[in-house]
């Protein structure tokens, strides 16, 4: 396959982001006056694209973009302004949360996931999606999972003690721990290349909706973010308790498609054991344990926990829309395949 490069730009905000990054780091000066950032940060086509792009020079970088714009000031300056909109709209949606003893915050936790009224695109994929449908879920999801458990590693030496510990634990099952092979991130890739998809990192970032982008930018935007170190330990926490379930049903559902290499249900396999063990140590050991050494970083992490819920409920309704009026979900119809 061939390499993917950049997209295309979504508006004004993405647009002055590739056209900063076609330059020589360093050559640009700080904008006094930014391009309008939209109201409505969260589901905005050109600002999480936009964001999407200034992140991903924090891990594998751009192709043909050089590393040192990763701190360039004229790049972080206009970044800043759209995580401040981001920050805003997630406010929004989520009403920053009452503190909760640190022995209760894994009740807190799973009252997040139980109020959860979103639509179940594991169910869907387990009974009745058809194999396009999959694949179309799958090119989704790869944004984050072909860079699984990253977005949470930044947190790690702004974390110490117990919820370090914690997270420490859980990031050494996702690294496939020692074994490259086992890499939860290549399994993810290894699912993609028998479902007869581009496994290369970023090949699908055009097709990708606003809903999308955003549920990776959130990860990201929290990991990267010592403030937000309580959110990013919730999020991780949340998303270890709402994994082990779904992974089985969609394990079930690529079997029920025909899809049953073990390359092809191996990540949602590995999942099921994995998830369920560190569901305890997530929201116990790390976000109950940040809560008894900070209320406020306790605070933080269930409101992490809610942001991730209410975005993964625009993301699956934002699809399931789309598949029950008939058309794709994806940005423009049909997929590259390998």
């Amino acid at each position: 396959m061939t390499p993917p490069g950049l997209p295309s730009p979504r508006g004004p905000l993405s647009a002055r982001v590739l056209e900063l990054l076609s330059r020589a780091p360093g050559s640009a000066a700080a904008d006094a006056v930014l391009p309008a950032v939209p109201e409505d940060a969260v589901g905005d086509e050109d600002l999480q694209l936009a964001l999407y792009l200034a992140y991903e020079l924090h891990y594998r970088g751009l192709p043909g973009v050089a590393d040192a714009w990763e701190w360039d000031p004229a790049l972080l300056t206009l970044r800043g302004a759209m995580e401040a909109a981001f920050e805003a709209g997630l406010r929004e949606l989520v009403p920053y949360p009452d503190a909760v003893a640190p022995t209760e915050m894994d009740v807190a936790l799973r009252e997040i996931m139980d109020a959860d009224d979103g639509p179940s695109l594991s169910r869907f994929v387990e009974r009745e999606a058809d194999a396009e449908q999959v694949r179309e879920l799958v090119v989704h999801r790869s944004a984050y999972q072909l860079k699984e458990a990253d977005p949470h590693s930044f947190a790690l030496p702004r974390l110490h003690g117990r919820p370090k510990a914690a997270m420490v634990e859980i990031q050494v099952d996702e690294y496939g721990g020692g074994k490259p092979d086992r890499i939860h991130a290549l399994l993810y890739a290894a699912t993609m290349r028998e479902l007869g998809l581009d496994d290369a990192y970023g090949a699908y970032v055009d097709v990708l909706p606003a809903t999308t982008l955003a549920t990776v930018n959130l990860a990201s935007f929290f990991g990267l973010h010592r403030r937000w170190r309580g959110a990013c330990a919730g999020h991780l926490a949340l998303t270890e308790m709402t994994s082990s379930a779904p992974s089985r049903r969609y394990a079930a559902g690529l079997r029920r498609l025909g899809f049953t290499s073990a390359a092809a249900t191996e990540f949602y396999d590995e999942h099921v054991e994995a998830d369920a063990v560190h569901e305890s140590i997530a929201a116990v050991d790390l976000a109950g344990g940040l809560a008894h050494q900070d209320e406020g970083l306790g605070r933080d992490a269930l409101f992490g926990a809610a942001a991730l819920a209410a975005l993964e409920a625009r993301f699956a309704t934002a699809i399931m829309d789309a598949w029950e009026a008939g058309r794709t979900s994806l940005r423009t119809p049909g997929l590259v395949l390998a």
